[in-house]
Parts: C-alpha cells; sequence; structure tokens
C-alpha cells in the first residue's frame, strides 16, 4: 500500500507483501490474456462440431478457471495500519487487531525452498504474514524493513508474552537487514535452519524458548 503523506505515520498504510505485486501484476496480465485467448480458441474449434452454446460453454471451462485465479491473486494485498493487519482477498477484507491477538506465533515451512510466517490469532481470526523465505543454497527474499518494524510495533502493543518475544526478533532481524549481516546473523534465517535440523515435514512452530533465544 502507499503511504499517504497527510497521514501521521502511526496510521499510514504499510504493505506486509513479501513480493511486491508489482513484480508479478505484468505477469498475471499476461496469462489472463493468454488463457482468454486459448479459451476463445478452444470455443471456435469446438464451433467447428457443435452448437455455439456448448461451444462457448467449452470455452468458458477451458480458460475461465485460470482468468479467475489470475484476477484472484492480483486482487490480494496485505498491510498494517498502526495495530491492524488487514488482508485483501477474493471477496472481502480480513483485519485482525494485533493488540488484542490471543495467539501471536512463529511457523517454519522447512522444504527445498523454506518459508517463515507470522500466526496472529484474535478471537476467531487468524492471519498468516510471510516475513521470509530461504533456498538451500543460502538466498532468499525477506519482507522489507519498514514493514518488519510497523509488525514489531504492533506487536509491542500486546499483552502477550509471546507478542512482546516475536516483537523483539522482528527489532534484531530489522537491525541485522538495516546492516546488511550475513544470513547466519539473521534471526529469520537461523529460524528456519533450526526447523530444518528438526527433519519435520510438516510446519514447525517455534516454542517461546526458541524464539527468545534467536533474538
Amino acid at each position: 500500500m502507499d503511504a499517504n503523506p497527510g497521514q501521521p505515520e502511526s496510521v499510514t498504510p504499510v504493505g506486509l507483501d513479501l513480493v511486491a505485486p508489482e513484480m508479478y501484476e505484468p505477469m498475471l496480465r499476461r496469462l489472463a490474456l493468454a488463457a482468454a485467448g486459448v479459451g476463445i480458441g478452444a470455443a471456435l474449434l469446438a464451433a467447428t462440431v457443435v452448437e455455439w452454446p456448448i461451444a462457448v460453454a467449452i470455452g468458458l471451462v477451458v480458460g475461465l478457471p485460470t482468468v479467475g485465479y489470475a484476477l484472484a491473486l492480483r486482487r490480494r494485498r496485505m498491510w498494517v495500519t498502526g495495530t491492524t493487519i488487514h488482508a485483501r482477498r477474493v471477496f472481502g477484507e480480513r483485519r485482525v487487531e494485533v493488540a488484542a491477538a490471543t495467539g501471536v506465533e512463529l511457523l517454519v515451512f522447512p522444504a527445498r525452498l523454506s518459508r517463515i510466517v507470522l500466526r496472529v490469532t484474535a478471537g476467531p481470526d487468524v492471519q498468516l504474514v510471510p516475513l521470509a523465505m530461504y533456498t538451500d543454497a543460502g538466498s532468499g527474499r525477506e519482507l522489507h524493513l519498514l514493514g518488519l518494524r510497523k509488525l514489531a510495533d504492533a506487536l509491542a502493543a500486546s499483552h502477550l508474552a509471546a507478542a512482546v518475544a516475536v516483537s523483539a526478533l522482528l527489532v534484531h532481524q530489522l537491525r541485522a537487514e538495516a546492516r546488511d549481516a550475513r544470513l547466519e546473523e539473521r534471526p529469520l534465517y537461523r529460524a528456519v535452519q533450526l526447523a530444518r535440523a528438526k527433519d519435520y515435514v510438516s510446519p514447525v512452530v517455534l516454542t517461546d524458548r526458541e524464539v527468545a533465544e534467536l533474538g
């Protein structure tokens, strides 16, 4: 989300997308156009052997799912305003108040491309916020500095000890990224290494003790 210069910094929306939407929007646009073209081609080809209503239905079946998928991905956004995480989905928007969270956890999905996410639970609502992803080769992508700072501030406003611990870890990650530290010195990367060492296939939920030690 773009910042609004007229708003106080505390309520300025800050994007939390790990990959900036601007990077993949052209690809999704081309995918949607290509799928539409394939659907039209399928309909025209089918029209040579069946009636037009059936041909149109075939074209929709062939092209519509991919077009819908591309449009849905273009719509998805995530941002934080103050202590509230907003997640825009295909239909509607979810808001999770971090300061009122009933659960805060760090999850690691170990694989060749490992992901670490923040899971915030507030009553019936659960929101996952991608923080970083790393490959086995030692490369990856991490949430930008402003996003880390805003998340850390929001978590620090919570009454949960787990939220405060994760906030401290994100501050250390923020400082490591700011000084361009080696991956081995970054808490999120060390969290992924810790999860990989457990040799689990399923997602790993880091304990409060592990989070504190990583920070």
